[in-house]
This record gives structure tokens, sequence and C-alpha cells, in this order.
């Protein structure tokens, strides 16, 4: 944990990274926004004026300003939870605020997954393309070659490939400050586009004013992964570094306007003429090629291992299925989710192979992150407050952003039948799965039946001495969600006691509770009935793999070196030789009875859920238990008692 105390610290490698990680998705926008915004104003029939271009330089000039520096860099990385970044980190931060916070950070983190998908598409298509101008090259399966790959060597991980991550992206952003200046000096009038005058008065007199914002949100799109990727380079670090990066892809905006400018009798906004590649000399055009390739695999990488770590966090949460995640390297935070990384490559290339140009793919794309940030502006607000910020700040700061993005969000919609109801539908997909999981589990808990576990001591001490009762186990190990040592659900004590009379030497009682910070690794034990009954309470962060097995055999090997319990077999012949006794988990699997009384809304959800549940991993495999020591017993979800059933007797 050192190192991740340390990620704060202001380091000139910390800001290489920062580079590398960070600023990927927001480094390549200039590769499709301006192309995208100008196919909108000439679609409407209107000329390339110097008004317009001024305009809309000066919309991306305060975007970036208003958007990214003043909403992420100074006031959204504030909201680190204990060094780590991201909207189910914030989510952490405010859920004991309201209940209902669960909503925006769920639709967030769908639209922050739906983004994982359309980036990789648009970013590789968009540098692909960029060859079009001069050669005549099939895009398509140049793409889907690329993703294929990409996606291919997410299991082995990315620390060898992560390392080149800093100097590439150093050179993308000096390039594109260079190919910018280049361009710039040869027609000084379009620094004018500084003033914010130019961009009121094309919103305020434009008839295609929402039509344009929409391109124009395009270029602060990645400002969300610099608040996601907090963790892996400290505020600091991003905040230095996105000085540079702003700077940047502000000279690269100008120089691309000027070409414009120059070329507005001729230009045909498209991928023959993307004046990004346009402001490229000639020679340079297939090193460009190649380095703004990079650059895209560089973000699409940054979005993929992004979305693996919001699953991840999502599955602590409860707010996802249990699912496969495999750490390729013993580098802090790589992490792999087989599942969603091929559930990625699949919605990469549908989305290629739907709208097969770069151009078509800027509506989905804007209405994810729009969505996100919203949502995220809604998290921020209830932080902000939490942290005693006065009212009055905190609402300037929640109306302002809401308006902002609010009017994105509205001029993406525009967009629905152009390719955003591709966002929506995928968005939706994955809100279901989400909410649904969320939904069952407390459906679930309202049917825990508790029993004061007291109440049970003098029958468990009687029945572990019980020799008429076959030994069960040596030590047998329940897990339990019931938050007080006092209490005991009455579906662990009807196996223990009824079910099948299970006699032990010891008892365990193993809960874990999932920590609203992320690295949390602590352990709390109760002798309820000394070396009898032992309940282990885990706070675990939100973070940390839940692999209750070695966590638990961890705290045995330390109460048994401490000489707290003695875990020796008690079989005669074992015992004389000091050989300790068997552990054996029992897990106890609901399932939902016919005969169970739900409204049809929560039946839907609970019959969603186990479907869910069938896909997903088992619970010996989700808390990392071996198979082989692991029982597991199905019981319903709501007994059914005699009391619920009216019967006749019939006169004999």
């Amino acid at each position: 944990m050192s190192n991740h105390k340390n990620v704060n610290a202001l380091t000139a490698g910390g800001v290489l990274i920062s580079l590398g990680i960070v600023f990927g998705d927001i480094g390549t926008s200039p590769l499709y926004t301006l192309n995208a915004i100008f196919t909108t104003i000439l679609g409407g029939k209107q000329d390339i004026n110097p008004t317009n271009v001024l305009g809309v330089l000066s919309c991306i000039i305060w975007t970036l300003t208003l958007q990214t520096t003043i909403k992420y860099v100074i006031i959204t990385l504030r909201a680190d939870n204990k060094g780590e970044g991201g909207i189910f980190s914030l989510f952490s931060l405010v859920r004991k605020k309201a209940k209902w916070l669960v909503v925006p950070a769920v639709v967030g983190g769908c639209a922050l997954l739906a983004d994982g998908i359309i980036t990789p598409s648009i970013t590789v298509t968009s540098a692909i393309e960029g060859l079009t101008s001069k050669f005549d090259v099939p895009v398509i399966p140049i793409v889907l070659s690329i993703l294929t790959v990409l996606f291919i060597i997410q299991q082995f991980g990315t620390n060898l490939v992560g390392k080149l991550f800093g100097p590439v992206m150093f050179v993308w952003f000096a390039v594109l400050g260079v190919l910018g200046m280049s361009f710039i000096v040869k027609d000084f009038t379009i620094l004018k586009a500084f003033n914010p005058y130019y961009a009121i008065h094309l919103l305020v007199t434009n008839k295609l004013a929402f039509l344009i914002l929409g391109g124009v949100f395009l270029c602060t799109t990645g400002a969300e992964a610099l608040y996601s990727d907090l963790g892996h380079c400290g505020r600091n670090n991003i905040r230095t570094s996105w000085i540079f990066v702003k700077l940047t892809l502000i000279l690269n905006y100008l120089g691309q306007g000027v070409w414009i400018l120059q070329n507005s009798g001729s230009y045909v906004p498209g991928a023959k003429m993307n004046p990004f590649f346009q402001i490229v000399p000639d020679q340079f055009q297939i090193p460009m090629v190649i380095l703004a390739t990079m650059a895209a695999v560089i973000a699409s990488q940054a979005l993929i291992s992004g979305s693996f770590t919001l699953i991840a966090e999502a599955v602590r949460l409860n707010l996802w299925p249990k699912i496969k995640i495999v750490y390729p390297s013993v580098s802090k935070g790589q992490l792999y989710v087989p599942s969603i990384n091929w559930m990625l490559w699949i919605g990469c290339c549908g989305i290629v192979l739907l709208f097969q140009k770069a151009e078509k793919m800027d509506a989905a794309y804007g209405l994810s992150i729009t969505i996100a940030m919203l949502m995220t502006t809604i998290l921020v607000s209830f932080y902000l407050r939490s942290r005693r910020f006065p009212k009055y700040l905190v609402a300037i700061f929640f109306f302002t952003y809401v308006i902002i993005e609010g009017t994105f969000l509205i001029s993406n919609l525009t967009k629905f039948l152009h390719g955003g109801w591709v966002t929506v539908l995928i968005g939706s997909l994955l809100f279901t799965v989400m909410w649904s999981w969320f939904v069952a589990r407390k459906i679930k808990n309202r049917f825990v039946k508790y029993v004061e576990i007291e109440d049970y001591y003098e029958i468990l001490t009687e029945l572990s001495g019980d020799e008429s009762v076959p030994k069960y186990s040596s030590q047998l190990v329940y897990l339990t969600s019931a938050n007080f040592k006092t209490e005991i659900e009455s579906k662990i004590i009807y196996s223990i006691i009824q079910k099948e009379p299970k006699r032990a030497d010891v008892y365990w009682l193993v809960h874990v509770d999932v920590m609203d910070e992320p690295y949390t690794l602590d352990y709390k034990v109760e002798f309820l009935i000394p070396g009898k009954l032992i309940r282990i309470d885990f706070r675990l962060g939100f973070r940390i793999e839940q692999r209750v097995n070695l966590l638990y055999r961890k705290v045995v090997e330390e109460l048994v070196k401490n000489g707290e319990i003695d875990i020796t077999s008690q079989y005669t012949s074992l015992n004389k030789h000091k050989i300790a006794g068997d552990f054996r988990f029992v897990l106890l699997e609901k399932h939902l009875s016919k005969f169970t009384k739900l409204s049809f809304y929560e039946r839907q959800i609970m019959d969603y859920y186990f479907i869910l549940k069938k896909l997903s991993l088992s619970e010996e495999r989700s808390f990392g238990l071996d198979s082989s020591y692991v029982d597991v017993e199905k019981v319903p979800l709501i007994f059914v008692t005699p009391d619920d059933i009216e019967l006749n007797r019939l006169p004999v």
C-alpha cells in the first residue's frame, strides 16, 4: 500500500505515466472532432466562414476549460477515496447520504461501459482512415484486425506495452502542438477564438447550434478518464500533465481551423479530407497514421482497462454478477476480466461493421459520455456537500454543470436516430443487469430471518460433544450475512441442527463486510463459545479480491500461533500425532420456490436474477474456495409454512 500512498507525489515519471494512461482518449479527439462538426455545418446547408470557424474553435476551447479543467481537473479530482477515483469510488464515498444515489452510480457505470465499446471503434477507425487521403486501403479489415489483436493481448497483461504508453503519448502530444503551430503562424487571426464572444455568438445566432454542440462535445469525451485513473497516477501528476496536454490540443485545433479557412471552398468533411491529416506534410503521412494508430490503441487500452476495473468494483459492491477476474501480472491494479473483454470485442466489431465510417460513430460516442458526466455531477455535488462546502457554492456547481451537460445531452439526443440509439441500447442492456442484481439482493435480504444466537449456545455445545451423532467435520465453517455477532440466519441453525445434524469440534461463522475504502484489509475475531463457536469478521475494501479461503486460513494460523485455539484433530489416532483436523465449508444456495408470493415486478427481477446467477461464477469459486471441501445446500428463498395453507377437513 505504500506505493499507493505516494501516488500523489509529483514526479517526472508520474507525469509521463499520466500522459500514457489518463489522456489517451481525450488526446485522440482531434482525429475526428472538427470533421464531425463541419459535417453537421455543411449538411445544414451553411457555408464555412470565419464566423463559424472561430465560433466552433471558441466553443472547443471553452468546453475544454469549463468541462475538463474546472469540473474534473480542479474540482472532481478532490473527491479521492483513499487515493482512488472513478464513479464507483465516488459512489462509495456518498452512498450513505441517500439510498437513491445508487441510480446515478449505476447509470454512469453503464454509460462508461458503453464508452468502452465505442472509443476503440471510433479512434482506431479515424486513425486508419488517415491513409485514405493518399492511398486506397481496405479500412474495415485493418480496423477489425487491430481491435482483435488488442483484445487478444489483454489476457497476458499490459505491463510491457504499458511502459511504452507514456513516451509514445508524449511524442503524440508534442507532434499535435508542432503541427498546429505550423499553421497558426500562417494566420494569427485564428487566435481570436480564445475570446468567448465567438462561442456565445455562434450559440445565439446559428440555427444549427444544438447540432454543432453535439460535435463540440467530442473534444472533452476523455475527461471522465482523468478521474477514473486517479488511483494509478495521482492528482498532482494528472493536473501538471494536463497543462501540457491542453496546450497541445488547443494548438492543434487552431491549426486545423486555419487549414479549414484556407480551404473553405473545397473542403468536404470525411475520411479523405480530414483536417487533422491535411495539416500533416505529405512525406510524414504514413508515419503520422502509424503514430495516430498507436495513440488510438493506447486510448482504447485505457478504456478497456478502465472497464475491467469498473466491473471488478461493481462485483465487490454487489452491482454485477460474480464473474471470473484474473490477475495477469503482479502490478497493482492489473486485472483481466475474460467475459467483459470478449463482450467489448464483440461490441467494438459490431460498431465498426454497423457504421463503417468514423464520422457516423460520433453520435453514439457523445451520448454515452454526456450521460456519464451528468451522473458524476450529481455524485460530486453530494460529495462536496458532505465535505461541508457552502451550500451556495455546491448549488452553483450543480446547476452550472447540469445546464452545460444537459445542453450537450439534448444536442446529442438530436442524433438519436443517426447512431445515438446504439448507446441507449447498450447502456439499457447493461443497466438491466446491474439494476436487477442490486434489487434482487434487496429482495433476498428482506426475507432473511435472523435469530438470537445465544439461544443456541447450549445445544451447539452439547451437539459438539454428542458422540452418538457422526462427526461431520472437525472445523465447520459457515458464511453468514448477519452484521451483528448476536444474530445468525435461521437457515444456518436449521442446517446445523435439523436438516442433517452436523457435529463438529469447532463451528466457525465468517462474515465479509465490503468497506467504502478501496484497500482496507482488517479482521476481528469473537469467541462466542470459547473453543466451540468462533466468529470472524473481515472488513475488505471494494478493490480487494475476496479470497475467503486464504484469508480464513491466515487468521486460523495466527490464532493457532498465538495459542488462542487448538485445531488438532480429536480423533485418538490422529490426536497423538498432532495432526490438524479437517475443515469443511457449508454454503447455503437460495432458490425461488414456485409457491413464493412476490409482486409481478419482484418476480420478474428474481427470475432474471437467477438466470444471471446461472451464468455467473458459483458461490464457492467467487469466494475463492476449493470445491473439494465445500458442501452446497439448496434452501428456498422463502420458507412456506403450514400456516400459509388453509385446508378444510371433511367429516368421515
